[in-house]
């Protein structure tokens, strides 16, 4: 007589273990990936943080690129005060005609742990322009409602400090050599420096803790020192 042979099952324990199994693969498959994505986020957060950074350093190299002295105004295009720059630069939009828009005054100062910049309007005469450096002066020591409304916030900040390179030297812009101020025109001092000088301390929370210095040169700027 043939005999069929029975088909054995799982046991009940059997299949506890292999469910048990599967549970603890899973748990550790989910923390995986869930480090995975923190992880991702973490250095996302980072890289837009780095990129906020250079897309402000590069404004700051911008206005000095663009600076334009303004006689009887500033001579030197950038003045510094120990607390505020403030710089004539050219303007970069262009009025509907397409005529030139004229000159724009631009300020950078450090306020409540934030730097922050201001922006005139579009300038196209004399007396708009000496305006707008008085309104700078004024934003940068104690802003009014309508001057905060030309400002942007652009990263938090430490600490800054500027220095001037003049007579192959790096100078204090306060000091005798390094004034910028049109009242010291006559002794030849209202005059762009040849390189200027940026330090900033940087918090954490800009994603590069610690001190960033960058050195902007003037275009034509020429050291025949040995």
């Amino acid at each position: 007589m043939a005999r069929t042979k029975g088909q054995r099952g799982f046991t009940l324990i059997e299949l506890l273990i292999a469910i048990t199994l599967m549970a603890v693969l899973a748990g550790l498959s989910w923390r995986g990936l869930d480090s995975l994505m923190r992880s991702r986020d973490i250095t996302q957060a980072q890289v837009d943080k780095t990129a906020v950074l250079q897309t402000v350093l590069a404004q700051w190299q911008a206005d000095l690129n663009a600076v334009q002295p303004v006689p009887s105004i500033t001579d030197a295009g950038v003045q510094w005060d120990g607390r505020t720059l403030r710089i004539t630069r050219r303007a970069t939009a262009w009025r509907a005609d397409g005529a030139d828009a004229g000159l724009w005054v631009v300020a950078w100062t450090q306020r409540n742990n934030q730097w922050l910049r201001w922006q005139s309007a579009p300038l196209q005469t004399r007396a708009a322009l000496q305006q707008a450096w008085a309104n700078a002066e004024r934003w940068g020591q104690n802003a009014s409602a309508d001057d905060a409304a030309f400002e942007t916030a652009l990263i938090p900040l430490e600490a800054w400090q500027i220095t001037y390179f003049r007579g192959n030297a790096w100078t204090n812009p306060l000091s005798s050599a390094g004034n910028t101020d049109t009242s010291s025109s006559a002794s030849g001092q209202g005059v762009l420096p040849d390189a200027i000088r940026l330090q900033i301390d940087l918090p954490a929370s800009t994603g590069v803790r610690g001190r960033i210095t960058l050195d902007w040169v003037r275009p034509n700027f020429s050291n025949t020192k040995t």
